[in-house]
């Protein structure tokens, strides 16, 4: 399990093959998503997003959402990198990657862990929109996604 917080931004690929490189065998599948800064919020032109956490945990957080998504599904191994500060449109947020021997595991694996990093991670957002700022609330539609994993 590799988890990463941090302010600077990512290479996807450097990320990736660092996980493959860390599985105990060759992964069959290697799913990954990437989430990026939006343009518009509730069809509001943003300028920019400012994401803060608690430091500690947060990564705590993010080993505990790994390690449920590794006792649901066979996963050679998982990736989650979330940033925080000011990020401007078009910037990379979010990383989230697993890897098994076979892609359903993987596709839904990393599924999983977006609707529980949505959810359930100590991360706080504000939308600056015309020189404002404005929190961002949880989102019904983020806790509707997670029921479907609940057991």
């Amino acid at each position: 399990m590799i988890v990463k917080v941090q302010e600077k931004d990512f290479i996807a690929e450097k990320e990736i093959q660092e996980l493959k490189n860390n599985c105990m065998e060759i992964p069959g599948a290697i799913n990954s998503f990437i989430g990026y800064v939006r343009n518009f919020s509730n069809e509001k032109k943003l300028t920019s997003l400012t994401i803060e956490h608690y430091s500690g945990m947060t990564e705590k957080m993010l080993l505990e959402i790994s390690t449920k998504a590794s006792q649901k599904w066979p996963l050679l191994g998982t990736l989650i990198i979330h940033r925080y500060g000011k990020l401007n449109i078009g910037d990379q947020i979010v990383l989230a990657a697993s890897a098994s021997l076979h892609r359903n595991a993987a596709f839904e694996a990393t599924q999983f862990i977006m609707d529980y990093l949505k959810t359930k991670a100590p991360f706080w957002k504000s939308e600056e929109i015309n020189n404002q700022n404005k929190w961002v609330l949880s989102r019904r539609e983020d806790e509707q996604a997670l029921k479907k994993w609940e057991d």
